[in-house]
Formats: structure tokens, C-alpha cells, sequence
């Protein structure tokens, strides 16, 4: 495991060897701070912890992939080249997603039934289409969370897609986050554990959740913080002249 890691086990561990007989936490399971610690691994992989896998999937007889059991939301779908570049699918939110339930299209819609609409037919020439959108793919698709699949629309000879999505840390066989969210996982813990007890004081409450929140927003600031160099190259980028015909 990669040094900039914590596992969620040693996290644990620490939080409840820390704990004093007089916190208000004290009598807390393991089994309980385990539960809160993947619950606040969750919450914060949404935001600020998002875990990025790739995967290659093969592709069904039908035309679909499966989801990974830990898929939260889709990053990147496509195809990989040969030179090693992933040429992107556009998603296509007509794409029917019932089995077998096609049917007869009147005659002015044949050939058009990929578009959204259809321009009136003015004598015998046909009107413009629209709703169509522009960019070129090598492939189409659809989420069809329902089925746990993804839809495709694809060329011949293809049997296998790349995809890079956001997974679900907490479901992994050893969950773990970056260290600098570390001390974030632990004032989760203790603020959720504490939320709910009668006999803890309600500014003790107060304090456990603006901590919590203010770890988080230190550990979203390490995560995603912006140097001089990156600075200097966006100016750069933006600022660059097109050439001269």
C-alpha cells in the first residue's frame, strides 16, 4: 500500500487505543466506530476522497457491459486505440432501455429514429433535422442503473470497452484514505457518536461538528491545492496566439 494511505483498520485502531475514560465516547464498540469510520469514508468519497478506478469490460452478445459492484458514477467510457488514446462514446439518452419492445415507426419517421425531431416536409423536400447535437463518437450509450448494465451502440468487432469510474472506497476489500483526510475520518467518528447521547452536553455536540467540518475543509484544501506552476501553464495555455495563415 502506497505511503500516502491510511487503511481503515489502523484508523480504528488509534481512534479507540486514544480514547481517555472520561470522553464522552469512551464506552464505544468496535465494531460501532468501524461502521461510522466506512460511513464517513463514504460521505467524504463523494466530494472530496473520489477513488478512480479503470476497468476493461467485456462486451455482452446484446451489446451491454455489467457494472462493477463498487460503480458510483461513470468518469470516462470509450474504446482504446491502438496508439493507446481512448476514443470516447457520446451518451444517448433515446436509447430505448426495454427488452423487446420495439415497434412500427409511420413512414415520415423511418430513418430517423435516432433524432429527437423532425422539421415538417415542405412539398416533396424534406425539412432539417434537430435535436441531433454535434461532435463525432465511436460509440453510444446509455446507464441503465435499473439493470445494472450499460446500454451500447457500437461498431462491428468490438468485444471489449475501457471505462474509469468513481468507486465506492467503502466496499473495497480493504478500504483506506488519503492521510491527509485521516484526522477528517476521526472527528467524524467522534461527532457521530456523540450526536445522538442525551447526556452530552449540547455544546460538546457544537464543537464535535464545526471541527469535523473544519478537518474536512483543511484536508479538501491539501487534496486539491493549486501551485504556481499550474497557475503559470493555465495563463500560458490561455493566453497562446493561433498561427498565421
Amino acid at each position: 500500500m502506497a505511503q500516502n494511505t491510511i487503511s481503515l483498520e489502523q484508523i480504528v485502531t488509534d481512534f479507540v487505543f486514544s480514547m481517555d475514560s472520561d470522553d464522552f465516547a469512551n464506552n464505544a464498540s468496535d465494531t460501532v466506530v468501524r461502521n461510522l469510520a466506512l460511513r464517513g469514508i463514504r460521505e467524504m468519497g463523494f466530494d472530496i476522497l473520489k477513488r478512480i478506478k479503470a476497468a476493461n469490460l467485456a462486451v455482452s452478445a446484446t451489446n451491454t457491459v455489467t457494472l462493477p459492484a463498487d460503480y458510483v458514477d461513470l468518469v470516462t467510457i470509450g474504446v482504446v486505440g491502438e496508439d493507446g488514446l481512448v476514443y470516447v462514446f457520446g451518451e444517448n439518452k433515446n436509447k430505448n432501455l426495454l427488452a423487446n419492445n420495439s415497434g412500427d415507426l409511420p413512414d415520415y419517421l423511418l430513418g430517423y429514429s435516432d433524432f429527437i425531431y423532425r422539421n415538417f416536409v415542405n412539398s416533396t423536400t424534406d425539412g432539417r433535422l434537430y435535436g441531433y447535437g454535434g461532435g463525432h463518437y465511436s460509440g453510444e450509450y446509455r446507464i441503465n442503473i435499473e439493470e445494472d448494465r450499460i446500454e451500447l451502440t457500437l461498431g462491428t468487432g468490438v468485444a471489449e470497452i475501457y471505462i474509469e469510474y468513481i468507486a465506492d472506497e467503502a466496499l473495497a476489500a480493504n478500504p483506506s484514505v488519503h492521510a491527509y483526510a485521516e484526522q477528517a475520518v476521526r472527528s467524524y467518528i467522534y461527532y457521530k457518536l456523540i450526536d445522538r447521547k442525551s447526556n452530552v452536553p449540547a455544546v460538546e455536540k457544537a464543537r464535535a461538528r464545526q471541527e469535523y467540518y473544519n478537518e474536512r475543509r483543511l484536508a479538501n484544501a491539501r487534496l486539491k491545492s493549486f501551485s504556481k506552476e499550474e497557475a503559470l501553464k493555465t495563463i500560458r495555455k490561455n493566453f497562446k496566439q493561433s498561427p498565421k495563415a
